[in-house]
């Protein structure tokens, strides 16, 4: 059975070229005998925003869990070069009877993190999501956009230098899942994060990537990956060029092959 190896971050004098995250021949099998992935090569680097998209039940979110140290894989290696791991779920977990400014500190203050500390990179985080002004409500009074920025928050209080997202914005409509997008790619260009996104979402994948990785069907293998071609920052007018549509053509043709 393969573990997730550990390396130090400041092994090489490259940071950019250096792998936050490497995968090497990763395959999954349940006790149950399901096999969710199978050899999958993959690398996140500093700066790279990487999404991967996939049919249901392919293993994107136990790709997920072998990244974060919550599941082994069963062969192949896992090597991460952090520590500093930020983890955002489509439901913003969020605890009902804390309010926004004690719901991000949270996992500061199970990481042990001074009270003082902890207050000041959660306000600092809050502004960075653009929650100012709602420091004190609870998450009851928050829209579905605001808790899932509440959630983003408190991942930041972490100071993490590589994200794990899955499927933040599944749950919302159209157009808060839009603004998040623009919102989440103004801090990527800002923070320079290494991230690695799960969605269903062709045009969510094209749009905030610096490369889209495609998966087949169960056992979840990569059968295509495109780099995107899109500087950043980008405009959100973006979505409805002719460049754009052509890019989420292609990979919705890689996505209904690798079903096929």
């Amino acid at each position: 059975m393969s573990t997730l190896t550990l390396t130090p971050t400041a092994v090489s004098t490259d940071v950019a070229s250096d792998p936050l995250l490497d995968f090497r021949n990763v395959a999954m099998q349940f006790p149950n005998g399901t096999v969710a992935l199978s050899g999958v090569d993959l690398t996140v680097k500093r700066g790279e925003f990487v999404t991967v998209v996939g049919p249901s039940g392919c293993g994107k979110s136990t790709l997920l869990r072998i990244a974060s140290g919550l599941e082994n894989a069963s062969e192949g290696t896992a090597t991460l070069a952090t520590k500093r791991i930020g983890y955002v779920f489509q439901d913003a977990t969020l605890l009902p009877w804390r309010t926004v400014q004690s719901n991000v500190e949270l996992l500061a203050e199970l990481n042990g993190q001074p009270k003082k500390a902890r207050a000041a990179k959660a306000r600092a985080a809050i502004d960075l999501v653009g929650l100012s002004g709602f420091e004190q409500n609870l998450p009851k009074e928050l829209s579905g956009g605001m808790k899932m920025r509440t959630s983003l928050a408190r991942s930041f209080t972490l100071d993490p230098e590589l994200f794990l997202f899955d499927e933040p914005f599944g749950a919302l409509d159209e157009i808060t899942r839009e603004r998040l997008g623009d919102e989440l790619l103004r801090i990527f260009v800002e923070q320079q994060f290494a991230a690695l996104f799960i969605t269903h979402s062709v045009a969510e994948a094209v749009y905030l990537s610096t490369r889209v990785v495609v998966m087949s069907g169960r056992p979840g293998r990569i059968v295509d990956t495109f780099e995107v071609p899109f500087e950043h920052p980008r405009d959100p007018d973006l979505r409805f060029t002719p460049e754009f549509a052509k890019l989420c053509g292609q990979v919705s043709h890689a996505l209904r092959e690798g079903h096929s």
